[in-house]
């Protein structure tokens, strides 16, 4: 009997899903951002509105401003939880090993 297949295979931990799914996001926003700017200044720019069109254009173009600016200023608070969240993690990971590795002597309190 082969016992090698009764043995389940140990698969390892997929830690970069959460990681990569949020810089693929914010990614695409801002793509999505920077063609909606190109899109509403090409359309002021080529005369392709007039009247009150123009001025429902026009007010786009500064609330999509407006907006960028808002998520601009808070963009050094978001980097600073992401820096102590990481610092946390690393922290974590790294008394995990010591705790494996149990370099802490013989004694135990």
């Amino acid at each position: 009997m082969d016992f090698k297949n009764l043995v389940p295979i140990q698969k390892k931990a997929q830690t970069g899903g959460l990681i990569t799914g949020l810089i693929f996001g914010v990614a695409s926003l801002v793509i999505g951002v920077i063609i909606a700017l190109v899109i509403v200044s090409t359309l002021i720019d080529a005369g392709l509105v007039t009247g009150s069109e123009a001025n429902t254009v026009g007010n786009l173009s500064s609330n999509f401003t407006y907006g960028i600016d808002k998520v601009a200023d808070k963009i050094p608070t978001v980097l600073l939880v992401a820096a102590i969240v990481l610092i946390l993690g690393v922290l974590a990971i790294l008394v995990g090993v010591w705790q494996n590795m149990r370099m802490g002597g013989g004694s135990t309190l």
